[in-house]
C-alpha cells in the first residue's frame, strides 16, 4: 500500500462549531478528494484518496492495486460477455466500476486524456503514479545536482565579476524553478566565499563594514565591480586586455560623451 491508513474517528472538541452529521456516510461517499495536477500536492492527494477509498470499501483499494483478475474488459473498461460471468465476477466488475469512477472524478480531465491505457482502474492509477512520482524523482535528482554545484561554486581565474555573477544567477534561477530557494544573505555569503585569493582584503573589508544579513546581492556585486577596476589597473595582464578591448576611436568617442 502507498500510504498509512489515517483515523477519521471523532475526537474531542466543540462539535457545535461544525454543523456536520458524521454518522451520514452517504454524505462522505460523494466527496472524492480532488487532485489539481500539482506535483507538490500529489503525495498529499494520494494519502487522502487512499483514506477515502478505504472508508468506502477496502476491497476497492485491492482492485486498484491488484486489478480485476480474469475479467475480460475492452479498451474503455467495459466488460465483455457480461451475461456469461459468474456472480463473483459480476460483483468484481461492479466494484471495479465504482473505484474507476471515483478515480476519474478525482483527476483533472487533462490527466485522464494523457493516459494511454484507460481500461482498468489499476492501469490508470499506475499511469498517474508513474508520471508524477517519475517527475518528482527527476526533479529531486536535478535539485541535488544544482545544490551540489551551488555549494562548490567558485570564481574562475580568468573570470570577471560580471561573468562570475552570471554563472551564479543561472544556478540560482534553476534552483528557484525547482522550488529550492535560498535567501539573499545566502547568495551574498556564497559570492564572497567564491572569490579568488586576491579579493581577500576586499572581502574582509565588506564583512567588517556591512551587515551581510541586509546587504543586497546587487549592492555587493556593484561594489565588487568598482573594486575590480582598481585591481585591473594594477595588473599588467589586465591592463593589456583593457587596451586591446578599447581601441583609440572608441576611447575618443567616450571622451566626447
Amino acid at each position: 500500500m502507498y500510504a498509512g491508513e489515517s483515523s477519521v474517528s471523532g475526537s474531542g472538541g466543540n462539535h457545535n462549531a461544525i454543523p456536520y452529521d458524521y454518522s451520514d456516510k452517504k454524505a462522505d461517499s460523494g466527496k472524492v478528494p480532488k487532485f489539481n495536477g500539482d506535483l507538490e500536492e500529489f503525495s498529499w492527494w494520494k494519502t487522502n484518496f487512499y483514506s477515502y477509498v478505504m472508508g468506502l470499501d477496502e476491497e476497492l483499494w485491492d482492485i486498484l492495486e491488484d486489478g480485476v483478475g480474469d475479467l475480460n474488459l475492452d479498451g474503455e473498461g467495459v466488460v465483455v460477455d457480461r451475461k456469461k460471468h459468474t456472480p463473483a465476477q459480476k460483483k468484481m466488475y461492479k466494484k471495479h466500476h465504482k473505484i474507476k469512477g471515483s478515480l476519474v472524478l478525482a483527476i483533472p480531465r487533462v490527466e485522464y486524456m494523457k493516459m494511454s491505457n484507460k481500461s482498468t482502474a489499476k492501469a490508470m492509477f499506475v499511469s498517474l503514479y508513474a508520471n508524477y512520482e517519475g517527475i518528482k524523482k527527476v526533479r529531486d535528482a536535478t535539485t541535488l545536482m544544482l545544490v551540489h554545484q551551488y555549494e562548490l561554486f567558485k570564481m574562475k581565474d580568468d573570470e570577471s565579476i560580471e561573468e562570475m555573477y552570471s554563472r551564479c544567477q543561472t544556478l540560482v534561477s534553476g534552483l528557484q524553478i525547482l522550488k529550492k530557494s535560498y535567501v539573499a544573505s545566502d547568495h551574498v555569503r556564497k559570492i564572497l566565499r567564491s572569490l579568488l585569493a586576491r579579493w581577500r582584503p576586499k572581502v574582509t573589508a565588506i564583512e567588517e563594514a556591512k551587515d551581510l544579513n541586509i546587504l543586497s546581492v546587487e549592492d555587493l556585486v556593484s561594489s565588487l565591480k568598482v573594486h575590480e577596476i582598481s585591481l585591473n589597473e594594477h595588473d599588467p595582464s589586465k591592463k593589456n586586455n583593457l587596451l586591446l578591448y578599447h581601441p583609440k576611436e572608441s576611447h575618443q568617442k567616450l571622451l566626447k560623451l
